[in-house]
């Protein structure tokens, strides 16, 4: 035991001292003091790195003629220097140590003796505090690090190659020595010589058995050694255990002290059975598994602690191994047995796990007889590993306590996630292996350690040092080794002694391992540097918290130990298990940290300076030590010690009296101390803060308060709450808090004065006090006594029905002060509390009595002989809503079946004259809605029906006789009341909707509503045409002629069916309406008449008019553009062309007689003809656009002599009315008849040849005499329109020839290009792409250089659909894989280095010739795949920008609005070239 950490282990551990072997100073007595050493403990850090040569010169050293021996050296004391022993760990400076003070520069750590090791990527330190504290102990083994180095540098015994730890610490040695040190680092043992490390190498393993008895050594060049450790013999030399030629990587002893396994560098496991006969040693090997099938590069035999020794597991002598493939769980005993095979790749589930020996595992069975398979319990079958093939494998066994048992459990990982197993026996005697929740870290772990049954160490590749604890799955601790220079272990697995002879795989993993260089024992790590060793132990509990402490995190300190106190820490050292100890340990070390914190607070607080400042620095101390007393129940540390601290510091004092409101208030501190309170009650008041002192004060036990003091002090700041909690907690007064607030706000209520914003407030405390003093309730916090529930009740009943107040004349004073106050300053929430306290009166008679008389004093007169009149009704000083919220509370307490109320019924029919008087028409409104109200809770009863309804119509109570008739069923009548209401027209539509689609209602019911509905459908249809339309067709449908018929305003009933007929959406879009032909060609009429402007969109969207009687309406009121549409639909072109072209001469007709009466004109009308001139070319401009439109929409579907049919009498139709204006000399409507006619010839020259209209232009007598200068600018228009388009014609074909055959040649020289691939192995399997020298097997090379076996493709599933029935398409299973996928199929080719234009199959064929097989290469095909579409991608991706051929289509579509430059880039498949111009100008003339 190395270091033993609980005080009973301790001194078992004392008491087996003597046990030990006497060459073997195993220092285990640990408990006497906290400056006792141990072997494994904590020392101040020395830099051995930065060691400098020794000069001999310099320092005068003289020559020997015999060098002493290498262990003379290392065993001979310096004259000033003491043997190397460790500190105490509580006193190490942690400093220099934590991870988080260290900066990263570089990361210095070296593969040792390998000069090509790996470079490892540098990390940023993460600066992060975490609430666990420091919870690893790191620290330098002094000692040994300078005997490492000093071994190195004096007697040449080389870097240090390995480390193992058990009772005593072995380190090898590049140069094949094993220097064994004892606890206290002095070097015991120097095991070889430079010779036998000369032919044997460097020392690449080392295991030492449970009794520290015997070392084993294996070495570089295969060899094995095992020595005695008691007397430094060399016991057994073998070199015939496994083949050679190849490195020892890993040599265990297993509990047996006669049992060892080994692992070498060919992939390979041997058992080792050392035997003794007749004084003879020797050693007897068996192959368990061999590497030529799979290459183990990690065994992990189950080895169990002292108190584990009789477990029933241990009998089998489990051997977990790890190959690059695969983790495998062996028993050697009794017999040879495989238990468990986990592969990475792939999990197939409990059936399909475990396989034969010999097919699924490559188990070499060299002993007799065969194995047999067991059992595992695989919980979850879905589970996989990641196989990164550069992650190394790494093992780790474990006793853990599971569910009341203690089972070993295997934690295994490669890459960044730890999987657990839990291995246990059976009663049967099989062994079932269940797997548990496994680990996710976003590292790639290099390095696996159990420090304790719940915690694990790992090591990153980037040298990041990680404490996590399992059940949460929590990173407690990150530390930097960058400053261990960790060894590798890369020179073995490469097996560089031996020649370099292991497979490429195996060499990948060994550039990151470093097994040799991390060893564990009892709960402590050791890590090898290349000059130092170093070790990490968990830090026990008062050590974490000191850590922090000595940084003077405080805060931080007391967390931690919170944690400890409730149990909820992790990876907790030294604590009891008894909840009681533990809590009563850590709340003593809690108090020392409170007042550590309290007096460092003061020691730091700054003495000048801002006052905010001060306040801040005690803000973030005060409340935390608040906190912590509370939380350890000891309040008394709070009025007592920490206050008495505070207290010197005025500032602090001030805090600390300010921080305690938030615990009173949160009932977490009930009782002050007459002191605290007393300067309590001077601070708040002393700086204003009366709100919170009250908050306080209704809080704390009262017994704590100066009553006289307090209650003088509320009451001159009007803490009303805290009065009225003192008179009810401290005196057991309910009345005296009712009476100060009654003379605050009565006299002002009485005056008839308006209330300020805190008598509001104080009236609003006064109604929720008299409510809880009622139901039972403290005010404002709590219940009243239970004892004092019914007495206080009765106590504000009889101070409520007061005739008068105590301390007021009865002369001048109005009787019931209370109640009147109380009902002039919210009448209906007074009245709620009363309702509210009814409701409890059930059978309490004295409380049902009080009810009685405050009813009574509410509807009773003031004085019969004065005839004052009544408290509120006809009172003046009440308005309605308050005399109607009187008697709606009376309506529901005479509502209620068991009402013991009694109310003169005359009292109601008074209330209904009052609120139904038509001669006052103030707060109309509000009269009705009170009556409302007191009719729906059940005063109906009260009232005559008959006189009600009489008075309500009178009044113009609409909703009141709609109520009233509600309940006599009269619907009709309802919708009268709607009408006639002018506050609810708007809603008529949806009760009469809701009334004929709702079930419930009789269908006589029905048909009343419905007759009612017509009668007045005109006046509906007025007040809303839309919503009436909706009401006709989803109710009215057959009555749309009636309605027609009732509705004798045209304008009206072009309204109503403009809304009856527009398209619908949702259930009624389908609705048919009788005679709906007729009803849409009376709105067609309609529409001619008012609607012009809509008519078009009608005749567009409707279909249920007729063609022939639909254009004789339009023809009727002459509205050309729609019987021109009708005809074009009709199918009579010209017909439409006709009329279009009429409009056109019509229009033309206007501008001339215009432009002739312009000529004719003076000039003071000359503004107002421009006017009417410019709106008369609108006209022509629209109406020319109305005939080009069509001419171009049907010219297609014409024969060449109908196309000049239209186009012709249009050209006639402008030069005419050219020539006409020509002579009336108005230049500027002869310039856009001019444009006008050249648009004409533009547009027509698409359908009509250029030389049949110059014939026709020609022919024309306007142009046919005359010189030819008339005509030339026509014509000249018409030939710049066709040098135009030629010259675009052959610049497009030349562009698109261009880029065909720029496109054609880079798609040849990408399928002709030839693939390099990057290795010569699989990168699926790993394995070269020779695998059996006797098969034929397919290989795919991909353009991105990755090579693939195609059963290892299949396999993977990385085709992604067929081109044909023999060819498949591949992805590249690498590169899809790091782009966030695995061969994902996909409907659409996606451009990547991963996707190749060419995907070159490779078939490895035999050939027999004679006796000898021949193994070739052939090309089987180079094929494309989707040749256009791939060849498109590339080409894009080649050729950095859009083509030519997208610029000219961008221009096409961007031309109309003016728009520049490329907006989106053009779609190569789907450029569709329409390209429409306009031809340049007219020359100017």
């Amino acid at each position: 035991m190395v270091v033993v950490e609980e005080e009973e282990e301790e001194k078992e551990a004392a008491a087996e001292k003597d046990k030990a072997s006497p060459s073997v100073h195993v220092n285990t007595a640990m408990s006497e003091s906290p400056d006792a050493r141990s072997l494994l403990s904590a020392s101040s850090q020395l830099n051995l790195m930065e060691m400098d040569a020794i000069d001999d010169k310099e320092f005068d050293i003289p020559q020997v003629d015999t060098p002493p021996t290498l262990e003379s050296i290392l065993n001979e004391l310096e004259d000033e220097e003491e043997p190397f022993v460790l500190e105490d760990t509580c006193m190490l400076n942690t400093d220099n140590m934590d991870a988080h003070s260290c900066d990263t520069s570089s990361l210095a750590s070296s593969d040792s003796g390998d000069p090509a090791h790996l470079k490892r990527k540098r990390r940023t330190v993460d600066l992060n505090a975490t609430v666990h504290g420091s919870v690893l102990r790191h620290s330098l083994l002094k000692g040994i690090s300078a005997q490492i180095v000093s071994a190195a540098d004096k007697v040449d015994a080389g870097l240090p190659t390995a480390i193992t730890v058990s009772g005593v610490i072995a380190v090898g040695t590049s140069h094949g020595l094993a220097l064994v040190f004892d606890t206290n680092q002095a070097l015991r043992l120097c095991l070889g010589t430079k010779a036998t490390g000369a032919e044997f190498g460097a020392v690449s393993a080392l295991s030492i058995n449970h009794d520290c008895s015997r070392l084993l050594c294996g070495f570089a060049k295969g060899q094995i050694t095992m020595w005695d450790l008691a007397s430094g013999k060399l016991l057994r030399t073998i070199t015939d255990a496994h083949p050679p030629g190849t490195a020892i990587l890993h040599v265990k002893f297993t509990d047996d002290p006669t049992l060892a396994v080994c692992n070498d560098s060919g992939g390979s496991v041997f058992e080792l059975a050392f035997r003794r006969v007749m004084g003879m040693r020797s050693c007897d090997s068996r192959c368990l598994f061999s590497g030529s099938k799979g290459e183990v590069c990690c065994i992990e035999p189950l080895r169990a602690p002292p108190d584990f020794k009789d477990h029933p597991i241990t009998q089998y002598s489990l051997l977990a191994m790890a190959s690059l493939t695969k983790i495998l769980v062996i028993g050697l005993k009794p017999s040879l047995k495989v238990w468990m095979t986990f592969p990475y790749s792939k999990y197939t589930g409990s059936s399909g796990l475990l396989r034969s020996a010999r097919e699924q595992l490559g188990v070499q069975c060299l002993a007799q007889g065969h194995f047999a398979t067991g059992h595992v319990v695989a919980k979850d079958r879905t589970a996989h590993l990641a196989s990164d093939p550069a992650s190394v494998p790494q093992l780790a066994w474990q006793f853990v306590p599971v569910q009341k048992m203690v089972n070993p459990i295997l934690a295994f990982c490669k890459g960044d996630t730890v999987h657990f197993l839990l291995v246990k026996k059976e009663e049967t005697g099989t062994i079932h292996v269940i797997k548990q929740k496994q680990l996710h870290l976003s590292c790639d772990i290099i390095s696996l350690s159990w420090i304790n049954s719940r915690t694990l160490v790992l090591v990153d590749s980037h040298e990041k040092l990680q404490v996590v604890d399992r059940p949460s799955q929590e990173v407690l601790e990150t530390l930097d080794l960058e400053q261990v220079q960790l060894v590798y272990n890369s020179r073995h697995f490469k097996s560089l002694a031996t020649g370099g002879n292991v497979s490429q795989a195996l060499a990948l993993v060994g550039e990151k391992a470093c097994y040799q260089s991390v060893s564990s024992y009892a709960g402590q790590i050791v890590y090898l540097g290349t000059k130092s060793a170093h070790i990490m132990a968990l830090r026990n509990w008062r050590e974490r918290i000191d850590c922090l402490l000595k940084q003077e995190h405080f805060v931080e300190a007391l967390s931690l130990a919170w944690s400890f106190h409730e149990g909820t820490a992790k990876a907790v050292v030294g604590l009891f298990g008894d909840p009681l100890k533990r809590k009563g340990v850590v709340g003593d070390k809690m108090v020392e940290i409170l007042f550590q914190f309290a007096e460092h607070a003061l020691k730091k607080c700054p003495d000048q300076g801002k006052i905010q400042v001060m306040e801040q620095h005690f803000h973030d101390v005060v409340p935390v030590l608040v906190d912590y007393c509370l939380l350890l129940k000891r309040a008394d540390l709070i009025f007592n010690q920490l206050y008495a601290q505070l207290v010197e510091n005025m500032v602090a004092k001030g805090v600390f009296l300010e921080s305690l409101e938030s615990y009173i208030v949160a009932d977490r501190l009930c009782h002050l101390t007459t002191p605290i309170m007393r300067d309590l009650l001077a601070h708040y008041h002393g700086n204003g803060m009366m709100d919170s002192l009250e908050r306080c004060i209704v809080h704390l036990d009262v017994t704590s308060l100066d009553i006289q003091q307090v209650v003088q002090v509320c009451w001159e700041n009007q803490l009303y709450d805290a009065m009225i909690y003192v008179f009810n907690s401290g005196m057991n007064d309910y009345i005296t808090p009712m009476e100060k607030l009654f003379a605050v706000i009565g006299p002002q209520l009485r005056a008839g004065r308006s209330l300020k914003d805190e008598e509001v407030v104080m009236g609003n405390k006064l109604l929720v006090y008299i409510s809880c003093c009622l139901a039972g309730r403290a005010y404002p916090l709590g219940d009243i006594p239970e004892d004092l529930v019914v007495q206080v009740k009765y106590q504000v009943f009889e101070f409520l029905i007061r005739l008068h107040s105590a301390d007021s004349l009865e002369e001048e004073e109005e009787v019931f002060p209370f109640i009147r106050t109380l009902l002039h300053f919210d009448t209906r929430e007074f009245l709620n509390v009363l309702a509210m306290t009814f409701e409890d009166f059930k059978n309490d008679k004295q409380a049902l009595e009080y009810q009685q008389r405050i009813v009574d004093i509410l509807l009773q007169k003031q004085n019969h002989l004065q005839h004052k009149p009544w408290v509120m009704v006809d009172n003046p000083d009440f308005t309605p809503s308050q005399v109607g919220g009187l008697f709606t509370f009376l309506a529901r307490q005479l509502a209620k079946p068991d009402n013991t109320l009694f109310v003169n019924r005359k009292l109601f029919d008074q209330v209904l004259e009052f609120l139904c008087c038509p001669d006052d028409d103030s707060r109309h409104t509000e009269r009705q809605q009170v009556l409302l109200e007191l009719l729906q809770v059940g005063g109906v009863v009260q009232f005559n029906e008959g006189r009600l309804l009489a008075l309500a119509e009178k009044a113009k109570f609409y909703q009141i006789c709609e109520f009233l008739y509600e309940k006599k069923h009269l619907y009709d009548r309802i919708i009268d009341c709607y009408l006639r209401d002018p506050l609810r027209k708007g809603e008529i539509f949806s009760y009469i909707h809701n009334l004929l689609s709702m079930p419930g209602y009789s269908p006589e019911e029905k048909q009343t509503v419905r007759d009612k509905v017509l009668q007045h459908i005109k006046e509906l249809v007025t007040l809303d045409p839309s919503k009436s339309a909706d009401l006709v067709v989803f109710h009215f449908a057959k009555e749309v002629q009636q309605i027609i018929c009732e509705l004798q305003d045209d304008q009206l009933l072009f309204q109503f069916l403009s809304c009856l007929l527009e398209p619908r959406e949702g259930h009624h879009s389908g609705t048919i309406l009788p005679q709906e032909q007729d009803l849409h060609e009376l709105l067609l009429d309609l529409l001619c008449r008012f609607g012009p402007n809509q008519l078009l969109s009608f005749l567009q969207t409707s279909q249920h008019y007729r063609l022939e009687e639909a254009i004789q309406i339009t023809q009727k009121y002459h509205r050309n553009e729609a019987t021109a549409y009708l005809l074009e639909k009709k199918g009579d072109v010209h017909g439409a062309f006709t009329v279009l072209l009429e409009t056109l001469k019509e229009n033309l007709s206007l501008l001339t007689a215009e432009s002739d009466r312009g000529a004719d004109g003076g000039e003071g009308r000359q503004d107002e003809e421009e006017r009417d001139s410019e709106s008369k070319l609108t006209g022509v401009k629209d109406s020319l656009n109305d005939i080009i439109v069509l001419c171009h929409r049907n010219s297609d579907s014409l024969y060449q002599q109908q196309r000049e049919a239209l186009w012709f009498p249009l050209l006639e139709t402008m030069m005419a009315s050219q020539k006409l204006v020509k002579g009336l000399n108005d230049e500027h409507t002869f310039e856009v008849l001019k444009e006008l006619t050249m648009k004409v010839l533009n547009c027509m020259s698409t359908f009509i040849s250029l030389p049949a209209i110059i014939q026709r232009i020609l022919k024309d007598p306007v142009y046919g005499k005359g010189k030819l200068a008339e005509i030339q600018g026509l014509i000249l228009g018409m030939l710049d329109t066709f040098n135009y388009e030629q010259t675009l014609l052959e610049t497009t074909t030349s562009l698109l020839n261009h880029d065909l055959h720029w496109s054609l040649a880079h798609l040849r020289a990408a399928v002709t290009r030839g693939l390099h691939p990057r290795q010569d192995y699989c990168n699926i399997c790993l394995q070269q792409y020779k695998r059996r020298q006797d098969s034929a097997e397919e290989i795919i090379v991909f353009s991105c250089g990755h090579l693939y076996h195609h059963q290892c493709l299949q396999q993977k599933d990385s085709g992604w659909g067929f081109t044909s029935e023999l060819q498949q398409r591949w992805s590249c299973y690498k590169c899809s894989s790091s782009q966030g996928g695995r061969g994902v199929p996909s409907t659409e080719p996606k451009r990547g280095r991963s996707t190749s234009l060419a995907q070159t199959r490779v078939t490895s064929v035999s050939h027999d010739a004679g006796a000898e097989a021949h193994r070739k290469k052939v090309f089987v095909d180079a094929t494309l795949d989707l040749q256009q579409e791939q060849s498109w991608d590339q080409l894009r991706c080649l050729y950095r920008g859009p083509s030519r051929l997208s610029i000219l289509s961008e221009l096409s579509h961007c031309h109309s609005s003016d728009k520049t430059g490329l907006l989106f880039p053009a779609q190569p498949g789907t450029d569709h070239f329409q390209l429409k111009l306009s031809p340049p100008p007219l020359l100017e003339e």
